[in-house]
């Protein structure tokens, strides 16, 4: 379904949107607001464009983190020594314009064959392009052209950078597979190296952008990661761009164990170095009691939206049901898009 606007109005322009995140909620999220931006080929041919109704969405740029070391994203990284190709793959697919034959093919994994089992094809396509152009942030954006994305991709950083967790045990892991497997809590997250540059095309993208959002995804694997690259806090602080938290909706074990709401966001602004929202999307709809039995045996929890306390921070608070409980718990992409969408749109107007 695509919003339809008044092709007169100020709104029919279209907003700029940047989407910052990893894993799977970023996926998840670029699904929906896909289906609201205009794809290349409308955009390539003017006359078809014009034919075609106004899109909510001119331009949306997804900034995903780059510090996975396990499966086959980690083993090419070490193989090959490229950022791993993963979550960026997993997004491309998300916006690809062909959902069908060739994201199955970017999605396939090799379940045989020595060398290749337990690799997807587009990791590979992804470390083949690296190797032939010499840079990883180049390579992502020819393949986005050959999926024809509707949206521009960037890797948070083109630095091969290494997580790095200080336990509240005073010990140090590295690798982020470690520091998920760790059974310690987190105190502080670091890059090494620590002085990683964002690339220039994602500071732009944050700084032009109507709406930022930052989520949903793992608290520090997927999310703070990215606020640890150079030049992305700044430019989130100094974002004209109504920018919104979509808050995640179970805790994990190990990252986010018995955190609200409203932790989720002050750990995140304690690794900005800032208040960065001014929204919180929140969920609080029920999850099944049959799919909380079973979260709660990998010791994972409903986030509880204690709404004061969010926006005792000054962030304002949408709630709303947001949950897709079939299987597995994640968001509604389709009702998180259009409670988005209306944010930004308010947001612009009221701005003149």
């Amino acid at each position: 379904m695509r919003a339809q606007f008044n092709s007169a109005s100020k709104e029919s322009l279209g907003l700029r949107v940047a989407a910052i995140g990893g894993g799977t909620g970023l996926s998840t999220l670029l699904q929906g607001l896909k289906r609201h931006t205009q794809s290349p080929t409308h955009a390539a041919n003017p006359t078809d464009a014009a034919a075609e109704p106004p899109f909510a969405i001119s331009e949306l740029t997804a900034i995903v983190t780059v510090t996975d070391d396990g499966g086959s994203s980690g083993r090419l990284r070490k193989d090959m020594n490229i950022l791993p190709p993963g979550d960026l793959r997993n997004c491309m697919v998300a916006l690809s314009e062909d959902e069908h034959l060739l994201s199955r093919l970017f999605q396939y994994r090799f379940d045989s064959g020595e060398g290749l089992e337990g690799h997807s094809f587009g990791n590979l396509f992804l470390a083949g392009l690296t190797a032939v152009t010499g840079d990883f942030a180049l390579a992502v954006k020819m393949s986005s052209q050959i999926l024809a994305t509707r949206g521009h991709l960037y890797p948070a950083t083109n630095s091969n950078v290494t997580l790095a967790a200080r336990m509240d045990d005073g010990s140090l892991v590295r690798g982020e597979t470690n520091i998920t497997a760790s059974k310690r809590r987190i105190v502080r997250l670091m890059l090494e190296p620590e002085h990683a540059l964002a690339l220039p095309e994602a500071i732009e993208a944050i700084l032009g952008a109507d709406m930022i959002t930052v989520g949903p995804g793992s608290l520090y694997t997927s999310l703070i990661t990215n606020l640890l690259v150079e030049g992305i806090p700044d430019a989130l602080l100094t974002a004209h761009g109504l920018c919104v938290f979509v808050c995640n909706l179970m805790t994990q074990s190990n990252e986010s164990l018995h955190l609200t709401a409203s932790q989720h966001i002050e750990r995140i602004y304690e690794h900005a170095g800032g208040a960065i929202f001014d929204v919180a999307l929140v969920n609080t709809a029920p999850v099944p009691e049959a799919v909380r039995e079973r979260y709660a045996a990998e010791g994972a929890e409903p986030i509880l939206a204690d709404i004061e306390r969010i926006e005792r921070l000054g962030v304002r608070c949408i709630t709303g049901d947001f949950l897709h409980a079939e299987g597995v718990v994640r968001h509604d992409y389709e009702r998180v898009t259009e409670a988005l969408l209306e944010l930004g749109l308010k947001h612009r107007r009221a701005k003149g």
